[in-house]
């Protein structure tokens, strides 16, 4: 579990990267779809993570977590099938 417990923290650092890089790219700050998809995969590793070591305090932070990544990936689908139409 502690392999487990540091590939998500792995995961969960790699979307810093990718926002860094995309940004560098583009010349300003933006936040590429990406980044949401490694902090939701991230996310839910950790909170695995979590519940097996039953930390509330991690377990609390990765639900909300999870949660608004969730929720951000929501809405960019929302907007592109918006879009398509």
């Amino acid at each position: 579990m502690i392999v487990i417990g540091f590939g998500g923290q792995a995961l969960f650092a790699t979307r810093f990267i990718i926002q860094w890089l995309s940004s560098e790219n583009a010349g300003r700050s933006v936040i590429p779809v990406a980044f949401w998809y490694f902090s939701i995969t991230g996310g839910l590793v950790l909170l695995t993570y979590a519940i097996w070591r039953q930390d509330p305090v991690i377990i609390a932070g990765q639900s909300v977590g999870v949660f608004i990544y969730a929720r951000n990936l929501y809405f960019i689908s929302k907007e592109k099938k918006q879009n398509q139409d």
